[in-house]
């Protein structure tokens, strides 16, 4: 038996590594840097938890969610492997024994947040410790928030390029769970690795199944019914904090014990939320999507999305804490056309908070157009006729095969219809003026009052722009132009086949 497989049953009881870990592990023991794109339940975090135990020194992980890092410390302190984190959050008492333990070399795994890289009293103490040799690695987790490309933004991890300098010589790993080709090259670029090691694992997971549907005015009987079908624990995302605890009281009302978790929560009451989830039987917990992200527990059965997600590669992140334990599980998204809006004028006002704390203009322009593209591809996804695997998984650049599973491949073929003629008379209504509205769009086209019929106009006009006769424009406003590809269309017609 080899030594690192030898560390891997002393530490963690298991017999082998899964896909793609070893290279990454047999780089940093190397000294080489090296950029892990391993799935949400791939084991990205033994990636570096167990080069500081074979090297028997300290891994400092950057990591961009207290969450994220009070669970990590939790799971490790349960192997007894020495565990700490910093962030601003914590009480003094263990803030003073974190910074004790690990000034007296005690500590395997430091978990830090971003903004404690700015102090000069963390840098100073890392760089007394790399200059000693204690320091083995420093991994940026969630590397993906490095890149205004990807699917969660935060500007704080692009002062992470500092982290090269801080501690010359130190091997340096970024991981994330999705990560396009292009955000694979901004973290490379941005945190400055030298020949990195890059291992790319597919995104895929066959136990998964998919589905996306309309949302309709009282969605309660369609998420008891999903829970009813779920195995394990279940969890709820909702966009807004008002809208979890709106969630967990209607489910505790119907006599299921739904927790609530959102960052408004006081300390203590998330870690019992937390702790709630990982040890008991069937919990049931409505979150913010942030809640989940390195959360240690496999027998998820069902996660369910009460809106439309952000951004594709943030849903297959999300999706993807189910069935980790390699059993089906099912993946629900109940969404509504008017999801949109409602998160375009949310990145809207993130846009301006982020120009308000020292971001240009420009760059707020360029992020707010890049999050409603990101946006579009995933109505794209929800409300197209293709399998929705191969089209989560095309959107970082994945070519799949149909699943066979999603509810797309299980309605079989479905019968397609030319809406040339309904196109027409969406192009003419726009080419009428200089743009207009999509709500507006719909209502003038509807010659019915009712609401279906207006909301099919909206769904034409939204498969127009993905065949780029129409723009749309990024400021969250959905106001639609004629493209000259458009005008084209408008001299000479050609058949549109939709399955509506």
């Amino acid at each position: 038996m080899d030594s690192l497989v030898a560390a891997l049953q002393q530490h963690y009881g298991w017999d082998g590594f899964r896909p793609g870990q070893r290279p990454v592990l047999e780089a940093i023991l190397a000294g080489q840097d090296a950029l892990a794109v391993l799935p949400t339940g791939g084991g990205k975090s033994l990636c570096y938890q167990l080069p500081a135990l074979v090297r028997d020194g300290l891994v400092v992980v950057i990591s961009p969610l207290v969450a994220l890092m009070e669970d990590q410390v939790m799971q490790l302190q349960r192997r007894a492997i020495p565990a700490a984190c910093l962030h601003a959050g914590l009480d003094p008492a263990r803030r003073r024994d974190a910074l004790t333990r690990l000034r007296d070399h005690r500590l395997r795994l430091l978990y830090l947040a971003p903004e404690r890289l700015q102090g000069e009293g963390t840098r100073q103490l890392l760089e007394d410790i790399a200059s000693q040799g204690k320091l083995v690695a420093l991994a940026v987790d969630e590397a993906h928030c490095i890149s205004a490309w990807g699917h969660d933004f935060r500007p704080d991890y692009r002062r992470l390029g500092q982290v090269r300098r801080l501690c010359p010589g130190v091997p340096v790993v970024a991981l994330s769970a999705t990560a396009a080709p292009r955000v694979r090259a901004d973290i490379i670029r941005l945190l400055g690795l030298q020949r990195p090691l890059v291992q790319v694992c597919s995104a895929k997971r066959s136990n998964l199944r998919y589905a996306m549907r309309r949302r309709s005015k009282d969605p309660l009987p369609d998420v008891l019914a999903a829970l009813k079908r779920s195995r394990g624990a279940t969890l709820i995302y909702a966009r807004t904090r008002r809208s979890v605890e709106h969630w967990a009281e209607m489910l505790q009302a119907e006599n299921i014990s739904a927790t609530p978790y959102h960052a408004g929560l006081d300390p203590e009451a998330r870690q019992q939320a937390l702790a709630g989830f990982i040890d008991q039987e069937q919990p049931v917990l409505v979150a913010t999507v942030a809640f989940g992200m390195g959360v240690d527990r496999g027998d998820v059965g069902l996660v369910l999305h009460l809106n439309l997600p952000a951004t594709p590669e943030g849903y297959l992140q999300e999706s993807g804490r189910a069935g980790r334990d390699g059993l089906p599980a099912e993946c629900l998204v109940l969404f509504s056309p008017g999801d949109r809006k409602k998160l375009g004028w949310a990145m809207q006002a993130s846009a301006r908070n982020e120009t308000a704390s020292g971001s240009s203009i420009s760059q707020q322009h360029e992020r707010l157009e890049l999050a409603q593209q990101q946006l579009r591809r995933m109505e794209a996804v929800a409300e197209g006729a293709m399998c929705r695997e191969q089209a989560l998984l095309l959107t970082v650049g994945e070519l799949v095969p149909p699943c066979g599973r999603c509810d797309r491949c299980q309605q079989g073929d479905r019968s397609l219809r030319d809406w040339s003629q309904q196109a027409l008379t969406v192009l003419e209504a726009i080419d009428e003026g200089s743009g207009v509205d999509l709500s507006s769009l719909s209502s003038n086209l509807s010659t019915e009052t009712s609401q279906s019929r207006q909301e099919r106009w909206g769904w034409l006009a939204r498969r127009l722009v993905q065949e780029e006769l129409i723009r749309e424009s990024n400021d969250g406003a959905q106001r639609l132009y004629l493209r000259d590809s458009g005008r084209c269309y408008l001299r000479q017609p050609w058949p549109l086949h939709y399955a509506a």
